[in-house]
């Protein structure tokens, strides 16, 4: 298994960033993650001043993946997540839903302890979670503080331990990258923290050849799920869901209509954050319905 520190971060996706790590395909990689303050804050007596705010969002990597090419996608299986010992969360102005009703930053230290984070005298369930994730876009720099069709910060709950996520490639070599993990966080991430902290994520990497992507996709055990970020959570549901259908039409025998009324039947709309410069959304579907249909939708 290869293995990739945290010394080797980026700030933003691009094709222009140098790879670190050159793997080929279905190789297994152990990463290393700083938290989404880079680790700058280690007690609730750490000014928010004193932070570096260009050092925010850091994903480790970017790994080249030999014989990925645009047009193909790139298979993430989340084989394995560690998290540490303690994480953090902030709330202040202009941060999140209620940043409007904040004067000043505030930070909270979380404990973790016996597999539970210590929220004050509550012990709330550990959900380890990627908020970054995915690959460089074909132009330009995007920061890993935003999503977008080439994954980035999406802080989709479901991107968890037995997870599989699909990337459409749009360069040379994906230049894959991950960081900015949760011990646990709710759909919305509505205060724009969730308990952010640094951990271990293994991850095995597969070009796929043959198969069109548009936005990022992920399924588990339980579900398909099509992921997308637009400027509005109104455009970002209605483009998933317009491509989970236009999937299933393209896999079965069903028209459109026929698909649109199933999906409003057993398909969930599901928000998986409402706080970044894209918001993203995830049209959900259970496995059964492809299993009785007959139909392989990844």
């Amino acid at each position: 298994m290869e293995k990739l520190s945290c010394e080797s971060v980026i700030y933003h996706f691009s094709k222009g960033n140098k790879p670190v790590k050159r793997i080929v395909s279905g190789t297994t990689v152990e990463i290393t993650t700083y938290d989404c303050f880079e680790n700058q804050i280690q007690s609730e007596d750490t000014p928010i001043s004193s932070l570096d705010w260009n050092r925010v969002n850091p994903a480790t990597g970017p790994i080249y993946v030999e014989g990925a090419e645009a047009g193909d996608v790139l298979k993430v299986k989340i084989e394995k997540i560690e998290i540490g010992e303690q994480g953090t969360m902030v709330v202040g102005p202009n941060l999140g839903v209620m940043g409007h009703r904040f004067t000043e930053m505030k930070t909270k230290i979380i404990p973790i302890r016996n597999g539970k984070a210590i929220f004050n005298e509550l012990e709330l369930p550990l959900n380890p979670m990627i908020g970054v994730i995915g690959v460089a876009p074909s132009d330009g720099a995007i920061s890993c503080g935003t999503p977008g069709a080439h994954g980035g910060n999406m802080d989709n709950k479901m991107v968890a331990e037995g997870a599989t996520l699909y990337f459409p490639v749009s360069v040379d070599g994906a230049l894959f990258a991950l960081g900015d993990f949760h011990a646990a966080m709710g759909d919305g991430e509505i205060s724009v923290s969730g308990i952010e902290i640094p951990g271990i994520a293994t991850v095995t990497l597969e070009v796929i050849k043959n198969m069109s992507l548009q936005q990022p996709m992920l399924e588990n055990n339980e579900v398909v799920t099509q992921i997308a970020s637009a400027e509005t959570l109104d455009a970002a549901a209605s483009l998933a869901t317009e491509l989970m259908i236009d999937r299933i039409v393209g896999k079965t025998n069903m028209s459109l209509e026929e698909v649109t009324m199933l999906m409003s039947a057993v398909g969930q709309v599901e928000v998986c954050q409402m706080v970044d410069p894209l918001l993203t959304v995830r049209f959900v579907v259970p496995k059964w319905v492809f299993k009785q249909l007959n139909v392989t939708i990844l």
